[in-house]
């Protein structure tokens, strides 16, 4: 067993993070570290598991055995209560300035247990320009046992100062085969329904798992995907933005509504919410201001929650028009939405490649407005617009 096991298709990375993990033990023996540096930078689109192979690193680095995968320091790291490790995942759409001034000033110091002190920066793509110059500091004089590990869809997210100092893991979509036994070997999925969740997800092993796991979630990809069989005139059109709006706002509302309650009770739990005696009118009014502190980070996860909502919709109806497209000029390639075969002839039948191409255009150019803050259903209404008209 190894914390490198779950990495799916990924061989080369796991034979470059193994080597490093063996030159960092050779660099606590007083030797040169080999393969090892200070700064990592993961990149890889969504779902390569870019962020796994960071944490599988981190445990490496600190388990005395390279990365056992059963020691309680390899626990500690998976379950994110190492005390030499932090996890860094922005909450919102960006990471501050003065959150990542703390950060650095946590990393500096030296590592309770004697092996390392490890930054796994998920997102570091949302860190602000000044968030990003505090960053490239930590990274150009690093302690000598702190290790930053960043992850980015491609290196170009990120300063060329800060990249230039790291180096760099290049992750790739696992095949759907390769997702295929995992689902079935680690999850005991039965082999049909795992290669049908596997092909859907197009190789993102955590939403094949959603697919597996949760009938809403299966339920709401076929919602999208039926969109293009609607698209019958601009008020048809309207009407499909609408319902994929509710979709994504619903499921982003779902996602949101337990944590967010869940976090407010403990919140009033710590401040003593409830209590009699001394001291308690303090702690009331301490509390109002944590809570409006806790509200106001809320309302920024849940618009990243809704953006990533949006996007995970807009990426299916890609796929949808990639398997058109594919009928349409003859391609042999596996379709991930080969369950609607009957509406894919349709509608390749009905036009041409080139006007598949406009619509994959179309798709491609919503998700960039609604990331630049348009509201979303004005860009989904321009969209299904752009794809009844071709």
């Amino acid at each position: 067993m190894s914390v490198f096991d779950d990495l799916v298709g990924q061989d080369a990375v796991t034979d470059q993070l193994r080597a490093a993990a063996h030159g960092a033990a050779d660099l606590l023996a007083g030797g040169d570290g080999g393969a090892m540096t200070h700064a990592w930078l993961f990149t890889g689109p969504p779902g390569s598991g870019r962020a796994e192979a960071a944490r599988a690193f981190a445990a490496a680095l600190e388990c005395h055995d390279g990365g056992c995968g059963h020691c309680d320091s390899c626990h500690q790291v998976f379950a994110g209560t190492h005390a030499d490790v932090f996890y860094v995942r922005p909450s919102g759409l960006s990471f501050g300035v003065e959150k990542t001034r703390e950060l650095v000033l946590q990393a500096a110091s030296r590592p309770t247990g004697g092996r390392f002190r490890v930054v796994l920066f998920e997102d570091a793509d949302r860190a602000t320009e000044a968030a990003s110059n505090a960053l490239l500091k930590a990274v150009e004089e690093p302690s000598s046992r702190t290790v930053w590990l960043l992850c980015t869809p491609t290196a170009e997210d990120l300063l060329v100062t800060i990249r230039s100092r790291c180096r760099v893991v290049n992750l790739r979509m696992p095949s759907p085969e390769a997702v295929t036994e995992l689902l079935v070997s680690r999850d005991g999925v039965d082999p049909t329904v795992a290669a049908e969740a596997a092909r859907a997800a197009a190789g993102h092993v955590e939403r094949a798992r959603e697919l597996v796991r949760d009938p809403a979630a299966r339920e709401r990809r076929e919602q999208v995907l039926a969109i293009p069989g609607m698209l019958e005139g601009m008020g048809a059109c309207v009407s499909a933005a609408a319902q994929l709006h509710e979709l994504a706002e619903a499921e982003a509302k779902a996602k949101t509504s337990e944590l967010d309650e869940r976090e407010k009770s403990d919140l009033k739990a710590a401040y003593g919410e409830g209590a009699t005696g001394k001291g308690v009118a303090k702690a009331v009014r301490g509390a109002a201001g944590a809570l409006k502190s806790l509200e106001e980070e809320q309302k920024r996860r849940a618009t990243r929650i809704k953006r990533d909502t949006y996007d995970l919709a807009l990426l299916d109806l890609v796929a949808f028009y990639r398997d058109v497209l594919a009928k349409q000029v003859g391609a042999q390639v596996e379709l991930s939405t080969a369950s609607h075969d009957s509406q894919l002839r349709r509608i390749a039948e009905r036009s041409t490649p080139e006007a598949t191409l406009r619509r994959i255009d179309a798709i491609m150019a919503c998700r960039r407005r609604i990331a630049a803050n348009v509201h979303p259903q004005i860009a989904l209404e321009a969209m299904t617009a752009a794809l009844y008209m071709g």
